[in-house]
This record gives structure tokens, C-alpha cells and sequence, in this order.
């Protein structure tokens, strides 16, 4: 796994999929960021775990809290009233004047935000077009990669904007689609039959998704993508399974998120599990619950 931490230089925020509307943890309750892991509590109350070199896991404070997005330097969180809080609320992360907010996302260097009429916000960097959102319409779920953002349309079918270097951008030709999610040079998109589809890079395995079934809910992470089974187990695709053996072992997961290099489930009884690398203690998640 070393090895391959020097291949990627950028990073992104999963969007969180919820295995079903009426689960008691709907909503984006855990997030896996880049050498981080947050986590949102029952009582709107923030939890955060990992690599704090640019204050990401200094969310102690929030509060009244329905989802959170970690991202490389930063972490996004949604309010009750529709308004969004950011750890960097400065420069390219300003997002204090967001109204109307039903989802957000936060990318490598950028984040974006869902409003109740289907259009989306963003703020960040735009080198790479990342943010130029600006024209669209009936959007009902988001993405932000790693340099790419991506957007689920009411009809089923996908847009994305931004860097396009390993086709992470090339999601015009499906349909049927009721979940994304993008990872740092992949993108993800599940289908209504529980089957998934994948475009980008693939030089880790990331994108070997093609015999996957009974999925209920996905996550792109930087060498990973991880799928929920109705049955609450969890599958990944990656060259790099020993690295993540203990998924495996996980039973009874309702959520779960894509890091970097690690991978983070919710448990039905509000319990978070996490496995993968550790070196900035992302993965130590055994005190979190959500009912705590």
C-alpha cells in the first residue's frame, strides 16, 4: 500500500448512500476522508478521528448537525435549516451563505451543495471545471471527486464535470441509475436492478465491479470501491484485499464510506467499524456510536 500512496496526490469526499429511506441512520452519518474519518452522532453532534494537519477533525463544536462530507483538508457539515459549516470557511471554502441545502459534498479541493430545487452550488478550486454546476437541473444526489463532480438526475441518468484523464468523466451513456458516488479518478453509479457500473481509473482494481449484485448502497474510494449487500454484508473490488481483510468479517452494516486507503462501515446498533490503513489512526473508530 506505500507504494501506492505516492500515486495519488488529491483527493475527494464519498458521498454516503443510505442502504434504505426508512433506516434509522438515513442520511450521510459517516464519511471517510483522506487520512480521516468523521462521524455524525444521533444528538447533531460531531465525531472525528485521523490526520488533523489543516484542522479537519475540529468539529467538537458543531451542533444541530443532519450530515457530514470529509474531504482531503476539509470537512462540510449540513445543518437542520439548510444552512452548511465548514472547518475552512475562508478563501475557496466559503460556504456560510448556502441556503436551502439538502445534500453537500466536499472534494479534494472543493465542495459542492444540493439545494431543494435540484440545482447545485459550489465553491473551491476550478482548475479542471471541478465547479461549473451552475446549469444544472433536477439533480437529486452528488458527488464530488477528486478533481471530477458528478450528479444523479431525477430521469436515472448522470453529468459530470471536471478532469477526465482516466474517463472518470464518461457516465453520459447510463441510465437507470439511483446512486453515485465519486472517488478520486473513478466514478461509481448503482443501478435499480442492484447491479454497478464503474468508469476511471482502474489500475488498482478499483473499477472490477461487473459481477456485483444485491447491491444496496456504494462508495469510490481512492484504491477501493465498497459495496453494501442487502444482506448487510460488505464487498470491495480492489487489487489490495489484504489490506482490507476484515470487511470480510463485517455483518449487519447499514452505511459505509471509501477513504483513501480505508474503509469505514455503521453497524445497525450505531457501532462504526473501519479497516484499512491506519497510520494517522483513521481507523479508530472502536469508542464511536452514533446513539451515544
Amino acid at each position: 500500500m506505500k507504494k501506492v500512496l505516492a500515486c495519488f496526490v488529491v483527493f475527494f469526499c464519498i458521498l454516503f448512500v443510505s442502504c434504505s429511506s426508512s433506516n434509522k441512520y438515513a442520511g450521510n452519518k459517516i464519511s471517510a476522508g483522506d487520512k480521516y474519518t468523521v462521524v455524525l452522532k444521533e444528538n447533531g453532534e460531531v465525531v472525528a478521528t485521523g490526520n488533523n494537519e489543516y484542522g479537519q477533525c475540529d468539529v467538537s463544536d458543531w451542533k444541530n448537525i443532519v450530515a457530514v462530507s470529509a474531504g482531503v483538508y476539509h470537512t462540510v457539515g449540513l445543518k437542520k435549516d439548510g444552512t452548511v459549516i465548514s472547518n475552512i470557511n475562508e478563501g475557496m471554502h466559503i460556504v456560510e451563505n448556502w441556503e436551502n441545502i439538502i445534500a453537500i459534498s466536499a472534494g479534494g479541493r472543493h465542495t459542492i451543495g444540493l439545494k431543494k430545487n435540484g440545482t447545485v452550488v459550489a465553491v473551491g478550486n476550478n482548475e479542471e471545471g471541478q465547479c461549473n454546476v451552475s446549469n444544472w437541473e433536477n439533480i437529486v444526489a452528488i458527488s464530488a471527486g477528486g478533481r471530477h463532480t458528478i450528479g444523479l438526475k431525477k430521469n436515472g441518468t448522470v453529468v459530470a464535470v471536471g478532469n477526465n484523464e482516466e474517463g472518470q468523466c464518461n457516465v453520459s451513456d447510463w441510465k437507470n441509475i439511483i446512486a453515485i458516488s465519486a472517488g478520486v479518478k473513478h466514478t461509481v453509479g448503482l443501478k435499480k436492478d442492484g447491479t454497478v457500473v464503474a468508469v476511471g481509473r482502474n489500475k488498482e482494481g478499483q473499477c472490477n465491479v461487473s459481477n456485483w449484485e444485491n447491491i444496496v448502497a456504494i462508495s469510490a474510494g481512492g484504491i477501493v470501491t465498497v459495496g453494501l449487500k442487502k444482506d448487510g454484508n460488505v464487498i470491495i473490488a480492489t487489487n489490495f484485499l489484504d489490506d482490507f481483510d476484515d470487511v470480510k468479517d463485517w455483518k449487519n452494516i447499514i452505511a459505509i464510506s471509501a477513504g483513501l486507503f480505508h474503509i469505514v462501515g455503521l453497524k445497525q446498533n450505531g457501532k462504526v467499524v473501519a479497516t484499512g490503513d491506519n497510520e494517522e489512526g483513521q481507523c479508530n473508530t472502536q469508542n464511536f456510536e452514533l446513539n451515544n
